[in-house]
């Protein structure tokens, strides 16, 4: 017997969105009807009288769990939110965003008092306190980042492991033998945040491969710190000739810095930056970076969840590879600059 969620798995969106076209109770795009309509001939299916979506989707909204935590940098986070929305919105989905910045209690208090069919988790940690409540729960999950130990859970991520160790491998191969590291606010490695440890491991494992001198220091998201860290990195080691960036905050300020510390990009120091493509294209020069995919995470996450909704049982672990595109702060040896 052909059931709605058959017809949703053909069409591509969610059971509520048929059972929203059988009943008329909500405006849906013409095109989604198409596709519906399309796969209820296809399938054979035939509406029963009170056809509506399965129990296990009761408000069609999830939650998004953000806490608003010290070193987040939000414009960057909203990226990923805003491709939450987006990718929820497909399914006719709402999302509902949960900021309480208390750890297990404050997650457990935010599942009690709400009225959503699932969650999104951002913003882990290695050994985050709220896996054990997490694994508990009746409602779905999915997480944005991955902690150590993973079993039970559903998560996505960017390999920020590999994308440190890529950003290195790229300036050892142009024959760079001293490069420093400026990371994220000294509050998030404190928290043990997945991505900055993971970025950081990479990068150091890598540097300790390539036989490459590396030097690291976190940086809060001002430009005192940034100058100071830039400064630092030099005074340590001299010889410096790369930079590698994690801090989205950062980025504006770096080469400015490094000129106030008497280095010129690139022709002194090349740089790699760690973020989204448009932001490293932004900067004079424009950077050389390892692009942070947070739209395609946060429509990935949505997928996912979707997928857990639908009783579907999705990859524990979906891990996004780095991508590194060459710009102007990292030259040829050779290549004659300004």
């Amino acid at each position: 017997m052909v059931t709605i969620s058959d017809v949703a798995r053909h069409a591509g969106v969610a059971p509520s969105t048929v059972s929203y076209v059988l009943t008329g109770k909500r405006s849906i795009s013409a095109d989604t009807k198409s596709k519906v309509r399309g796969s209820i001939r296809a399938l054979g299916y035939q509406p029963h009288l009170g056809d509506r979506a399965p129990s296990a989707r009761g408000t069609n909204v999830i939650g998004l769990v953000l806490p608003l935590r010290a070193g987040m940098h939000l414009p960057v986070v909203m990226r990923f939110v805003a491709a939450a929305v987006t990718a929820a919105r497909r399914f006719d989905l709402d999302l509902l965003l949960m900021t309480a910045d208390e750890g297990a209690s404050g997650l457990r208090r935010a599942v009690a008092g709400a009225m959503v069919d699932g969650f999104l988790v951002m913003d882990v940690e290695m050994n985050d306190d709220r896996l054990p409540l997490l694994r508990q729960l009746s409602k779905p999950s999915v997480l944005i980042g991955h902690p150590v130990d993973a079993k039970g859970l559903t998560c996505v991520d960017f390999d920020f492991e590999a994308a440190g160790a890529k950003c290195v491998d790229h300036l050892a191969d142009l024959g760079h033998r001293s490069i420093g590291f400026v990371g994220a606010p000294s509050a998030v490695y404190r928290r043990n945040t997945g991505f900055a440890h993971r970025t950081m491991a990479g990068f150091s494992a890598a540097a300790m491969r390539r036989g490459v001198v590396a030097t690291t220091l976190p940086a809060e998201h001002d430009h005192d710190s940034v100058l100071a860290a830039t400064t630092t990195l030099i005074r340590a080691n001299p010889s410096m000739t790369a930079l590698v960036v994690h801090n989205e905050a950062a980025l504006g300020w770096i080469t400015g810095c490094l000129r106030a510390a008497g280095r010129q990009v690139p022709g002194d120091v090349a740089v790699v930056a760690i973020c989204p493509d448009d932001l490293a294209e932004q900067m004079t020069p424009p950077l050389t970076s390892v692009r942070l995919p947070a739209g395609e995470l946060g429509r990935h996450a949505v997928n996912l969840l979707v997928a857990k909704l639908d009783g579907r049982q999705p990859p524990a672990l979906m891990l996004l590879p780095p991508q590194l595109s060459r710009r102007a702060s990292t030259p040829d040896p050779a290549a004659p600059t300004r």
